[in-house]
């Protein structure tokens, strides 16, 4: 297997863009990417995405955008895995690269939401959960993690203010993130007073739905310095399952596909979560914060909003996390989730997050939840010069 870096970055601002199609949306971050890398071809294409076909009337995504982008003839491939498919779209690239089929290739997610947020955006984000078992009986993706949420309240002795802090966290991180949704910092009394969505999950608990698209080009990285002088290694890349339906699990409250895809990346990286300097992990709810932290080591179960109420989760904390607003402030594209992650710790890695900016990062990860944690895929990445 060959090691394989980023050379290439590429995003759209995240919100609302009734003025851009899907294709255009991916093609903006697309071109953006190529232009980092320096490039006008490659040798594949690999696009996460969830809701085209439910939303925009639009699947066979990979032969579309591939044409739009004047890159016809190329192979491209459309990869779904719910909220995980960008990050799932990623790793097809990585295997691609490192497995010496192909040289450059490139990873998009693109998702476009807002032109539907009525019944046709909430079934479609409820098949991300088990149709026959979990759906059928009304229940909305919102309302299975306030079921995780309310049994962590009760099994752990916590309150819903102490989950306060993540999205004050991720809010005050998006302040500093030009491309994010939301800029504004808020307060725990905001926190605490927002309308309650499902019990226990708040408003501000939850990210909001958006459009928007983010790239990478990735090539073996014995030939990035031929691209660029600020190539970003992939030091680890693992994807790992559980159940689909949260009643099947051995324990709701652990995420196991979490533990197995972070053991995975830190076996690969030869690291341990101590080595880490920052996580951008999928805060779809606050809950998920939580529980991420505690299935990828960074806290004892059942302790991972002792971090949050704690301050070590800021940019100047033990393990940074949402460094440029995470899911909840920069929002929550769910299909193209995961690459921003990616450009987001690439941008880090490279010292490009401004404001937000680690002072010698060095190893980065990134971790991309599709459904309740039925697919989660972790990263790992490292600054190579």
């Amino acid at each position: 297997m060959r090691d394989v870096s980023i050379i290439g970055i590429g995003q759209t601002s995240v919100g609302e863009h009734w003025d851009r199609s899907l294709r255009h949306l991916a093609y903006d971050a697309l071109a953006a990417a190529m232009r980092d890398a320096k490039l006008e071809r490659a040798d594949a294409l690999y696009v996460g995405n969830m809701l085209s076909g439910e939303i925009s009337g639009q699947a066979h995504l990979g032969s579309l955008i591939a044409d739009f982008a004047g890159l016809r003839g190329m192979e491209a491939i459309k990869v779904e895995a719910a909220c995980a498919s960008a990050a799932a779209a990623f790793r097809q690239a990585y295997i691609g690269v490192a497995s010496g089929l192909q040289d450059i290739v490139i990873a998009l997610g693109v998702e476009k939401m807002t032109d539907d947020v009525g019944s046709r955006l909430t079934a479609g984000l409820a098949s991300a959960a088990d149709a026959d078992y979990e759906v059928i009986h009304g229940i909305t993706f919102v309302a299975l993690n306030a079921l995780i949420m309310q049994r962590y309240l009760y099994e752990y002795n916590v309150t819903r203010e102490d989950f306060a802090g993540f999205a004050i966290n991720a809010h005050a991180n998006g302040a500093g993130n030009p491309n994010a949704m939301f800029q504004r910092p808020i307060s725990k009394k905001a926190f605490m007073k927002s309308g309650m969505v499902a019990d226990p999950i708040g408003l501000l608990d939850a990210s909001p739905m958006a459009d928007g698209a983010a790239a990478v080009v990735l090539c073996p990285t014995d030939q990035a310095r031929e691209f660029t002088d600020n190539a970003i290694r992939v030091k680890g890349s693992a994807v790992a399952t559980d159940s689909l339906s949260i009643h099947d699990r051995r324990d709701p409250l652990w995420l196991q596909a979490a533990q197995d895809s972070a053991q995975r990346a830190y076996r690969q990286a030869e690291v341990t979560p101590e080595d880490i300097d920052f996580f951008e992990l999928h805060d779809a709810f606050t809950i998920m914060a939580a529980l991420s932290l505690e299935a990828s080591g960074f806290a004892e179960r059942g302790q991972g909003t002792r971090l949050a109420c704690d301050g070590e989760i800021t940019l100047e904390g033990k393990i940074p996390i949402t460094t440029r607003g995470g899911l909840k402030a920069r929002g929550h594209p769910v299909g193209a989730t995961g690459l921003y992650q990616i450009v987001e710790a690439t941008q880090q890695l490279r010292d490009e997050a401004g404001d937000n900016q680690i002072a010698n990062a060095r190893l980065g990860m990134t971790q991309n939840i599709g459904g309740s944690g039925a697919t989660i895929v972790t990263h790992i990445f490292e600054r190579v010069s």
